[in-house]
């Protein structure tokens, strides 16, 4: 059985190996860490042969004059980061875990606090070294194959398996962080503090805390940084941080209604000062659930989802309102919400982002959590939205064809490159009709 982030499993197994090339070969899906909260990386049957690439983790070269990388595709974030930070180094777009790989990064098209400045990873991707569905591996670009890798960024795996990973690193001050944090008492000021940070900071995001209601709707804290400049940094590199891990499922009782309106209240009011600046290390800057390892379990054998969507600009503060109002209706056990500014769409076929607020929000497994998707979709798809596949389980697919107008032109993409679908999850059963 293979699971995702969130829980939710699909019989299959994985096949390991360090050679990315033999181990590819034949197979229906790349899967890295096992970091989708969803079914995009798990198998649409059972005999589907899944490469798990996370032993295909080398570095293969690396130019200091001018930060271009270029690794196997199984490289974790995490690993990167351990070599390249204290050498002042970091990649230009992260996402908020350090446990995914680079070809992870690629199918999803991670986007990160600083969309707004940097767009999604995609961006700064120069190459890909790929294996397509009849077992063919080509290299491809924005100048090479352009269809293939910008249909790739972003297509979660459905075009072919990536093998390597050429990127843009990009060089860093120090490695500490300048954060600044602000108490925001609704929705109207979260959304003009969140506005107002862009113009100023390269990496915004915030918490808010999905319980409130009324007045207090979408209160919660911003959070905005930059790298610190050197005179601005401790002498001393920031220390490892220590690995903590939840070892056991928590009844699934323990997440309800009311511990999650104590956690969010206690979470809002914790923050004393209405403003705050300090110097902080980047760990719990970029990845602050990641000090807690399996912290999944906190949800116990249920499981979880995580809904992400994207508002348009042009929809206005008063689609951030309806959203949170309608979460706030069905009383979601949810002690994570998180509201990102997110700047022009970028190229990738079906990336994600778009001009607009971006709203990630958890949600315990129950009986009802269909009926609350569909809802909170019916709501993005108003306002000429969409939701993010890397975190999806439970849209539907005309809902997400409502949704995605640029749909058509990946399967055109993907009639060109794999025609006979051989390339598959259960997601993409679920969403665009492949064979089960």
């Amino acid at each position: 059985m293979l699971e995702g982030w969130g829980r939710i499993g699909a019989p299959g197994r994985e096949d390991l190996a360090t050679d990315l090339e033999s181990l590819t070969m034949g197979a229906a899906l790349s899967r890295g860490l096992g970091r989708s909260y969803g079914d995009s990386s798990l198998p649409a049957r059972e005999d589907d042969r899944v490469a798990a690439t996370r032993l295909a983790d080398r570095i293969l070269s690396f130019d200091p004059s001018t930060g271009i990388l270029r690794a196997k595709a199984g490289l974790s974030l995490d690993a990167l980061n351990r070599v390249f930070v204290p050498r002042g180094w970091f990649p230009p777009v992260t996402p908020g875990t350090k446990f995914v790989t680079l070809g992870g990064m690629v199918a999803s098209d991670v986007h990160g606090k600083n969309h707004h400045v940097e767009g999604c990873f995609g961006a700064h991707v120069r190459a890909l070294r790929m294996r397509l569905a009849d077992d063919s591996v080509v290299e491809c670009s924005p100048s090479e194959h352009e269809d293939l890798f910008f249909g790739t960024v972003g297509g979660m795996g459905l075009l072919g398996h990536v093998l390597e990973v050429e990127l843009a690193m990009h060089r860093i001050p120090s490695p500490w962080i300048v954060m600044q944090r602000e108490r925001v008492r609704g929705i109207d000021e979260l959304v003009e503090a969140l506005a107002r940070a862009a113009r100023v900071w390269p990496m915004t995001m915030g918490w808010l805390d999905a319980s409130a209601r009324g007045s207090a709707l979408g209160r919660g804290v911003l959070m905005a940084g930059r790298w610190a400049a050197p005179d601005e940094a401790p002498r001393t590199p920031p220390r490892a941080p220590a690995e903590r891990t939840l070892p056991f499922d928590f009844p699934s009782w323990a997440l309800n209604p009311l511990t999650a309106r104590a956690f969010n209240a206690a979470f809002y009011w914790a923050h004393l000062d209405a403003r705050d600046e300090r110097v902080v290390a980047p760990d719990p800057f970029f990845y602050p659930l990641d000090k807690i390892l399996h912290w999944n379990r906190a949800y116990g054998a249920r499981g979880f989802t995580q809904y992400q969507c994207v508002l348009p600009r042009a929809a206005g503060v008063e689609a951030v309102r309806a959203l949170l109002e309608r979460l706030a209706e069905f009383a979601c056990a949810s002690p994570l919400c998180v509201v990102k500014d997110c700047g022009p769409e970028g190229r990738g076929t079906l990336s994600f982002p778009l001009e607009g607020t971006s709203i990630a929000v958890d949600l315990a497994m129950s009986p009802d959590t269909e009926r609350i998707v569909a809802a909170l979709n019916a709501i993005v798809i108003a306002a000429r939205g969409r939701v993010y596949l890397t975190k999806d389980r439970f849209t539907r697919a005309e809902h997400f064809r409502a949704m995605e107008p640029r749909l058509d032109a990946f399967f055109a993409l993907r009639d060109k490159y794999d025609p006979a679908r051989r390339l598959r999850s259960a997601q993409s059963v679920r969403l665009f009709g492949d064979r089960a």
